[in-house]
């Protein structure tokens, strides 16, 4: 799936009359928690930035930086190599997409920014978010590439110019072998959910990857994640040149999330998720489960149940996911329920409660999918189903996180989630 990012005229930016030129969301009054407010009180306008991208930060409706973007944003400028662990929903693909957007010269035809991400989801939005961030600028061209396409389309693309390359590792590389994309002038790379993308599964095709890239000191390498195992460190020694290391991760969970379990027996699972739809302020939900059969199986059940309903799961063909992931973010429909595949970095903004149906094994994964409600400082439920098998994963999961998940109550209160 490739598509360039449309050309939007260059506006007029002389002066302070760049602001009267664009458009701005409605203001969002909802409240925030202090984990995404501004701590040093500066503006995008003091990073110096071309108006073309303050124009595009500005009709996203961003204020002002959040503190990812505070601390990672200068550096980034800077050029160095960055390490940075933030939590999930704190506005972490901003910290590295705008100054990728300032550094990138579109009047020169080769591909000068590699994003990475896990998954095909991720990294259609965060193509969507560099488009619209970069919307302004004249002549510039995005795309984005993942498996689960044809490979001769995007061979096609890569034939005219492109400036920022969105990818999935094992699609990339298949590029760069085969010459179409070529990566020699590429001096920043961006790997988005660091940990995962360092994980087994992934280090030989990063080893490969890095070979068709610019040598240690002609590119900057930038690491975004929430957690860093040790592969993360083995993996700065041999390919990065003394990063900058970040890390806002006082506490691990957002501090908009209200987590409660229900104590239940999987024969009362279904009663209580119905239960909630009744009795919750429910904006949309998404619902996890622990393999792709009880996600369908489940989907089909809350459909009987009159409630709308979406499911999503990795054994769906690439298209049909792209659909449902884009109608349920356009709010087509309230309910979304999904195996583990959207877990990372997918942001929809009303999502303001996340059920884990099935209670997740560790806490790397628990961490992710609670992350999905109360984005970007919003507030959010995250209400788990537990069973009696459960009952040690619960207390281990809090022991790790240092965090405390609450009976759930015989009513919640709506400040705690709904804006």
């Amino acid at each position: 799936m490739a598509a360039a990012a449309p050309t939007a005229p260059a506006p007029t930016v002389e002066g302070e009359d760049w602001k009267t030129q664009v458009k701005a969301p409605p203001k969002d009054t909802r409240k925030k928690t202090e984990d995404v407010q501004s701590r040093r009180n500066v503006n995008f306008e003091d990073y110096f930035l071309k108006r073309e991208l303050l124009m595009g930060i500005f009709e996203k409706g961003f204020e002002k930086p959040s503190p990812i973007q505070e601390e990672s944003i200068p550096v980034a400028l800077s050029g160095r190599d960055i390490l940075a662990r933030a939590k999930n929903g704190t506005g972490k693909t901003a910290s590295f997409v705008i100054p990728t957007l300032e550094k990138v010269k579109p009047e020169l035809n080769d591909i000068q920014a590699l994003l990475l991400t896990p998954t095909r989801e991720l990294a259609l939005q965060t193509a969507q978010v560099t488009k619209e961030l970069g919307k302004h600028i004249r002549g510039l061209e995005v795309m984005v590439t993942t498996g689960g396409t044809t490979l001769r389309d995007d061979i096609m693309r890569l034939m005219q110019p492109v400036h920022i390359l969105v990818a999935t590792p094992g699609r990339v590389v298949d590029l760069a072998s085969k010459g179409a994309a070529k990566l020699d002038k590429c001096s920043i790379i961006v790997l988005d959910e660091a940990d995962k993308l360092l994980s087994p599964e992934f280090t030989e095709l990063l080893e490969e990857l890095y070979k068709f890239m610019p040598p240690l000191g002609r590119r900057q390498s930038m690491l975004f994640s929430a957690t860093f195992p040790l592969t993360v460190k083995d993996f700065a020694v041999k390919f990065m040149s003394d990063p900058y290391e970040i890390n806002l991760m006082e506490e691990l969970t957002l501090k908009g999330v209200t987590q409660y379990y229900a104590f239940v027996e999987e024969r009362q699972k279904i009663h209580c998720l119905n239960t909630l739809f009744h009795k919750l302020q429910i904006n949309q939900s998404i619902i996890f489960c622990n393999s792709v059969n009880r996600v369908e199986l489940l989907a089909k059940k809350i459909t009987q149940l009159g409630y709308s309903c979406f499911y999503i799961h990795a054994r769906m063909p690439q298209q049909h996911r792209n659909r449902v992931f884009h109608d349920f973010r356009m709010g087509n429909c309230r309910n979304l329920v999904c195996s583990d595949l959207i877990t990372r970095g997918i942001d929809i903004q009303a999502v303001n409660v996340v059920i884990n149906f099935d209670f997740p094994k560790n806490s790397e994964t628990y961490l992710h999918r609670i992350g999905r409600g109360g984005r970007f400082g919003h507030l959010g439920l995250a209400i788990n189903f537990v069973t009696y098998d459960d009952r040690y994963n619960v207390y281990r999961i809090e022991q790790e996180l240092d965090t405390e998940i609450k009976a759930i109550p015989s009513d919640i209160d709506p400040e705690l989630y709904v804006s």
